[in-house]
């Protein structure tokens, strides 16, 4: 692997947690609206809607896949994790769901090594330990409420670890739109009867910021299946950590969310574990 390569991950994974990042602002803001169920729906329905014109352009060339069985594990593990996050923005502060939901990379190098044989350094594995004390101080497990939802959070990062490796898995054949529209219609067409059973009425003025919604996710996931297909999992997931950044804006300056020490302790665990996985000590000939 190559450091180029590296770098060009770590930029465009960078770009899509910048954008992943709004889009949670977007989310806790429609759940005192919408329900969770009808949130996930929108937001691949909403996907598909912006992706139309590339599959108009591109037509068989971005349909054609001959591994479809792992589009649909892709889709199914990660609607689910959808879930998880989703209904974990709506009962969380955003800075902790976002921590919470970033643990996702910890889990990565393990699926990775166990699915696809990339070996994880020492050096990787200590800053997934450090990164793992982070969140423990995120998640306080002497708060109970907190833990409750925060497991649900946690195992939605999990989920998510498992569907970024499918991609890192399917990146030998997959380009990263062909990947994404087929994981957007799985999830609209998995999510569409909860949303039904769900329904609550949608204000006129929540369709504007539905179709952003789509539009912002859409973008942000192209730009995160970039990344992780032309770099290792292991490796660039770490980048995944600056979305807390945001999140700590976002949630002070919309929701008045002041984080816990705690908080900015676990903070600097996941920070400190960034850096240390970027650590590359030269090889002894």
């Amino acid at each position: 692997m190559h450091q180029h390569q590296l770098r060009q991950g770590a930029l465009f994974l960078l770009m899509g947690e910048a954008l992943l990042a709004v889009m949670g602002g977007m989310i806790k803001y429609l759940s005192d609206t919408l329900s969770t169920e009808q949130i996930v729906f929108f937001r691949n329905a909403a996907g598909l809607v912006i992706l139309a014109p590339l599959v108009l352009q591109q037509g068989r060339k971005l349909l054609h896949t001959q591994v479809w069985h792992w589009h649909l594990m892709r889709g199914l593990v990660g609607v689910s994790a959808m879930y998880c996050y989703f209904w974990a923005l709506g009962h969380m502060p955003l800075t902790e769901a976002f921590l919470v939901k970033l643990s996702s990379p910890f889990f990565m190098p393990l699926i990775g090594l166990l699915w696809l044989g990339e070996r994880a350094g020492r050096y990787s594995l200590l800053a997934v330990a450090v990164g793992f004390a982070g969140v423990a101080c995120i998640l306080r497990p002497d708060d109970s409420t907190f833990t409750l939802i925060a497991l649900v959070a946690l195992l939605g990062a999990f989920l998510a670890a498992l569907a970024k490796v499918t991609i890192r898995r399917m990146s030998a054949t997959e380009s990263s739109q062909t990947i994404v529209f087929y994981f957007g219609l799985i999830a609209a067409i998995v999510s569409a009867p909860g949303a039904a059973l769900n329904w609550q009425p949608v204000p006129n003025d929540m369709w504007g910021w539905i179709l952003l919604l789509g539009l912002v996710a859409t973008v942000g996931q192209l730009l995160l299946t970039r990344a992780y297909r032309i770099a290792p999992t292991g490796k660039v997931g770490v980048y995944a950590y600056s979305a807390v950044l945001y999140g700590a804006v976002m949630g002070w300056y919309f929701w008045d969310e002041l984080p816990l020490w705690t908080t900015w302790l676990g903070a600097t665990l996941i920070v400190s574990a960034g850096l240390l996985n970027l650590y590359q000590p030269k090889s002894k000939h």
